[in-house]
């Protein structure tokens, strides 16, 4: 008879049967041809392909943010809150100068009046704000981990959660990504991707010393940390395939992709980064994320 193969998760010998490694084999063959097929069906647009590029190197920010964590124990939680505060203010520039502003401009390109164009942006906004609260309530996340609690199952599980609340984040940054290349303008969206990949860096700093925190071993904190950047390219495909099709989508999208960036960065980034009393240090970032976007977008835009 088989047996299970045995895999130790922080310390905790696991049992995974053969059958669902069999199980697991199979869906992601599944998966990779899927990403074959795709891909060829793209292969001539530039604009998925753009997208694909600056979603996958905002993950290997990520990525990148979380290999400090393999030669060093934990982060103040000064630095956490200042570094959370840096990456909402890089979102929030993001959101004026490389999405609202140029989703104005779009519509008022396609002959939109003042008024239609900033009707059409501000409701995408809302639409963008309001599907990203129908997935904060129905889905199941952890905004925080609220110090070392061992390893209990609880610390565990929102744990667990804590993490895709993360990569639940990144998808309105995939997304903002790939809008920017469906709208044509290579370098606008090539600095909106360097400022998210920016931002990225310390997000996966704090992603992986939270785990380790928590009693995961620090591979798997590391690793996990590095796949919670995944969400970003594949977002950027959807942004970018959507918008591509259809040059009035593309005003849609963009304020879609801000209201989703805008709900995230005051529903759960802000709040997070002033919990603990660091509100000075966390504002400080904030406004120095906020002042480098908007030089990187009026430099390279």
């Amino acid at each position: 008879m088989a047996r299970a193969r045995d895999v130790e998760v922080s310390g905790i010998q696991v049992g995974i049967p053969p059958r669902l490694l069999v199980g697991w084999a199979i869906v992601l063959s599944g998966l990779a041809v899927l990403v074959l097929q795709f891909w060829q069906s793209v292969q001539g647009n530039t604009a998925v392909q753009g997208a694909l590029m600056g979603g996958s190197v905002a993950a290997l920010a990520t990525a990148l943010g979380t290999v400090p964590v393999m030669f060093s124990q934990s982060l103040s939680e000064r630095t956490h809150d200042s570094l959370f505060g840096f990456g909402a203010g890089v979102m929030l520039a993001a959101c004026a100068f490389s999405l609202i502003i140029p989703g104005i401009a779009a519509a008022r390109a396609s002959g939109v009046g003042a008024w239609g164009a900033g009707g059409i942006v501000g409701g995408a906004i809302l639409l963008g704000g309001a599907v990203l609260l129908a997935m904060e309530r129905l889905l199941p996340h952890e905004h925080f981990i609220k110090g070392v609690e061992g390893q209990s199952t609880r610390t565990l599980r929102r744990t667990w959660l804590f993490v895709f609340a993360i990569a639940l984040h990144n998808l309105p940054e995939g997304l903002a990504i790939g809008v920017g290349y469906a709208g044509n303008d290579a370098v606008r969206a090539s600095a909106l991707a360097t400022g998210i990949a920016i931002q990225d860096v310390p997000e996966g700093l704090v992603v992986a010393v939270a785990l380790l925190a928590a009693g995961y071993k620090r591979a798997l904190a590391v690793g996990i940390g590095m796949a919670s950047g995944l969400v970003e390219p594949v977002g950027a495909v959807l942004g970018a395939a959507v918008v591509s099709y259809s040059a009035a989508r593309l005003p849609w999208g963009l304020g879609f992709a801000a209201g989703a960036m805008l709900f995230v960065v005051s529903h759960e980034i802000i709040p997070e980064s002033h919990r603990k009393g660091h509100e000075v240090y966390a504002t400080a970032g904030l406004m120095l994320g906020f002042v480098l976007m908007m030089i990187l977008d009026t430099a390279l835009g």
